[in-house]
């Protein structure tokens, strides 16, 4: 290989140089490097939060790189068909990426390998974020899983199997150079709504915040994590999603953090398999991309919903009347991130209660979501509807009263997010409206709404709903 040769490297969503393949192929072989971030404005349209966190990651990796003289370049364009035509123009350059799992990206690396072929261009595509190739993890009869516990057994074995990968560093170089000579303006990404501007206190995007976080979590919380994962009022879960939604760690380098513990808990196992679930959900929109547009399940194209713009909005704005979907709500829009246990509550109500399809979920999680990942996101709000693969049953109707009690039972987290129940004895907290005595400038309908629906009421509509459509099988 020609060092002389400009090494370009696409970032995607892997702004990491440890375990970023791409960038430390390019960094052992060229002697000048240039990393392009193509920003498809189209692509964050309806994703406001994870434009904050994009700006973020730019300016912070584009600083990390400045310390290895690479030079970082933004481009904004209408597609990635329309930078690759000005790429392509420009000589004396091999170029490098990390694999995108969704199935619109991986269709275009064809597409671009095939012209960079007729150029005689060098190019290499490596794997992205995952422990596994996402079409590599079938059953012995060579069809895809559909059910998760036997998917991960199998997954899991698959990459202890392959060995484990030393942790290569990216190499400085003499020199920054520049190879289209032209970055967009890094505040022009940031939405026009300025409510993420209260997520600077909170979050810091960058590589090495993600590395800190996780190695405190192991730590510090893993041990209890089977315990109090599901508890929202405390920090019990690690919150490195986000971090591994835009690659500012490889899901790799936590597995391994994790088995460089001595002492394995059930805490360790109960977190792995939350790695395992987000390789079941790659690898079951890789199988099935008609996931991405509709129901897994096809019966449920027949499910009876409801359009409801008043319920819709106001379960938006956590003013349902029910604190612990209030409560959830409220932290999703303060903080773009939601505890996990409380996604599936808010999710439940919105499509057992309320009856709302569940695309209007996915597609608000999408708008506020820090960590949103097609994948993740699809997967699980078809298998909170009961329509997707290994799905909870739709009987299976969350009671928010009782969730609240049981996760939440001193009413600590509802209380953080809903202040106008601050006041409301534990008792009540998460049935405001059976108060029995006068609380201080608290009335029920006036400081805090009533309930929009009847719980055993919704409860029958939707399972009297469930029964319009035939039996369900997968």
């Amino acid at each position: 290989m020609n060092k002389k040769i400009i090494g370009v490297v696409w970032l995607r969503e892997d702004f990491r140089t440890i375990k970023n393949d791409a960038l430390i192929y390019a960094s052992k072989n060229h002697e000048h490097i240039c990393v392009i971030y193509i920003y498809k404005k189209k692509n964050f349209q309806d994703r406001s939060a994870q434009r904050w966190w994009l700006f973020q990651s730019l300016q912070n990796f584009k600083d990390k790189l400045d310390k290895f003289n690479i030079t970082l370049e933004v481009i904004e364009s209408d597609s990635y068909k329309e930078a690759f035509e000005k790429i392509l123009k420009k000589e004396n350059f091999s170029i490098y990426w990390n694999k995108i799992y969704e199935p619109q990206f991986l269709l275009f690396d064809k597409k671009i390998s095939n012209s960079l072929k007729l150029k005689n261009i060098d190019f290499r595509i490596f794997k992205g974020n995952l422990l596994n190739e996402a079409d590599e993890i079938k059953k012995s009869d060579n069809t895809p899983f559909k059910v998760f516990t036997p998917f991960w057994k199998t997954a899991e074995k698959f990459y202890l199997d392959k060995g484990f990968h030393r942790r290569e560093k990216i190499q400085l170089k003499n020199k920054k150079i520049k190879f289209l000579n032209q970055s967009m303006k890094l505040e022009n990404i940031l939405p026009e709504k300025k409510w993420p501007k209260k997520f600077e206190n909170l979050w810091k995007p960058s590589e090495d915040e993600a590395i800190k976080n996780i190695k405190k979590f192991i730590k510090d919380e893993l041990d209890d994590y089977g315990e109090n994962r599901d508890i929202p009022g405390i920090r019990g879960t690690s919150r490195i999603s986000p971090y591994l939604a835009f690659g500012h760690i490889h899901v790799e380098t936590i597995w391994e953090e994790c088995q460089a513990i001595q002492n394995k808990s059930k805490g360790y196992r109960k977190y792995i398999n939350e790695l395992g679930w987000r390789e079941f959900s790659h690898s079951l929109i890789n199988y099935f991309p008609e996931m991405l547009k509709g129901n897994l399940r096809k019966d449920f194209d027949k499910f009876p919903w409801q359009e409801n713009t008043k319920h819709l909005n106001v379960w938006k704005k956590g003013m349902t009347g029910y604190p612990i979907v209030d409560a959830g709500m409220r932290e999703l829009y303060e903080t773009g991130w939601m505890h996990n246990r409380v996604r599936m509550i808010t999710a439940s109500f919105l499509v057992k209660h309320l009856r709302i399809h569940w695309k209007e979920g996915e597609k608000h999680f999408r708008n506020c979501l820090l960590d949103f990942n097609e994948a993740n996101n699809i997967a699980g709000w078809q298998w909170v509807a009961g329509c997707g693969a290994d799905a909870a049953p739709y009987f299976r109707i969350f009671n928010p009263i009782l969730q609240g009690e049981k996760f939440d039972p001193s009413g600590e987290y509802v209380k953080k997010w809903v202040p106008e129940l601050s006041n409301v004895p534990k008792k009540f907290i998460h049935k405001p409206w059976e108060l029995d005595e006068d609380i201080k400038d608290f009335e029920i309908g006036k400081n805090y709404p009533k309930p929009i629906v009847n719980h055993g009421v919704a409860r029958n509509a939707a399972l009297a709903a469930f029964q319009k459509i035939k039996k369900i099988s997968i």
